[in-house]
């Protein structure tokens, strides 16, 4: 695993007026070394290709094969997100005023020492300020 992945990384390879160079060599990493989600990761990523959908932004069959792509990526997800989220997740939430989604990513990067990729700025200013490593900003 190379680095923690944010929805907001993940979701930039589906939409090309949000891919980076950042971005798009952070989806070549991912590829050959893997990377590592919250347990909520599907969620979020599978919620945001729903709403553009529903939005007009992309259709059905854009949708499901993003979601595949996605799916089929590298990605383990983490087992402790649960048990982290009732102490140190909200704890990181309410300390730097992030949605605990978020900080669900902000404790996972710190835990497992690993850089955190993101686009969120308030999750990179968290990050920066606990000194985790933020990629894709």
């Amino acid at each position: 695993m190379s680095f923690v992945l944010d929805s907001s990384v993940a979701l930039s390879w589906c939409f090309e007026d949000e891919r980076t160079a950042a971005t798009a060599a952070l989806l070549d990493q991912v590829a050959e070394s893997g990377a590592v989600a919250p347990l909520l990761w599907p969620l979020e990523v599978l919620n945001a290709l729903t709403m553009a959908e529903r939005r007009g932004r992309l259709d059905t069959e854009r949708r499901q094969r993003f979601g595949n792509f996605l799916h089929q990526l590298p990605v383990k997800l983490d087992d402790e997100t649960a048990n982290q989220a009732w102490t140190v997740t909200t704890h990181l939430a309410v300390q730097f005023r992030l949605t605990v989604y978020d900080a669900s990513y902000l404790e996972l990067a710190q835990r497992l020492r690993l850089p955190l990729a993101t686009r969120d700025e308030e999750l990179c200013a968290a990050g920066r300020v606990l000194g985790v490593s933020v990629l894709g900003s």
